[in-house]
């Protein structure tokens, strides 16, 4: 980015605003980024968890396969997902609150003893999955956030804080420059005057 400006006093004064401005909001950009940082490392650890917890639930499932063929999946119906949204490091995240089943009356006298704990593995194995979908989400978001920040950061620090020092530089050293013309342009046109006056006195004794 360029930085636009002037060699004058107003464009220094806006330059030493528009940076102090930058100086102060980094510190807070970088805790923000850390934190973000801290947030993704947490949600991929839990990403992990849930995947394990997913694959020892089918390995589960698998030993029951048999079993399996004789339950009726029908008896039992994702209605709905309940989700409240939480700020992490500022991020407004979707986090899972409740998973709302109906099932099916079945005869339990009739049905095999297993069904009521298939009922259970079931249920287990579709929060799990959901939970899994939220949390990707949530590091999805978290991640963009992240990136969006440590851009910000970087921009502030590599880019515009050392930009504005450098243009208040050439700003300050160029009116300095002018400052020192102009005394020796004074003390010229002085030096002149007191010749021309002694002169003129000479001429007059």
């Amino acid at each position: 980015m360029a930085i636009q400006y002037q060699f004058n006093k107003t464009s220094l004064q806006g330059l030493e605003k528009d940076l102090k401005m930058r100086q102060r909001s980094l510190p807070t950009l970088q805790s923000k980024e850390t934190a973000l940082r801290l947030e993704v490392k947490r949600a991929k650890e839990e990403i992990a968890a849930l995947d394990e917890e997913v694959e020892r639930r089918i390995r589960d499932y698998d030993q029951m396969i048999t079993l399996w063929g004789e339950f009726d999946t029908s008896l039992i119906h994702v209605d709905d997902v309940r989700m409240s949204i939480k700020k992490i490091a500022g991020v407004r995240v979707p986090v899972l609150e409740e998973v709302v089943y109906s099932t099916k009356e079945f005869d339990i006298f009739s049905s095999p003893k297993w069904f009521v704990d298939g009922f259970s593995q079931l249920k287990a194995i579709a929060e799990v999955g959901i939970k899994q979908e939220f949390v990707r989400r949530k590091v999805d978001l978290l991640e963009y956030a992240r990136k969006k920040t440590t851009q910000k950061v970087n921009l502030f620090e590599k880019v515009q804080i050392p930009g504005y020092q450098d243009a208040i530089r050439k700003i300050k050293r160029f009116m300095e420059d002018e400052e020192n013309l102009s005394k020796s342009s004074q003390k010229i046109v002085k030096s002149k005057r007191e010749r021309e006056a002694q002169e003129t006195e000479a001429n007059h004794d």
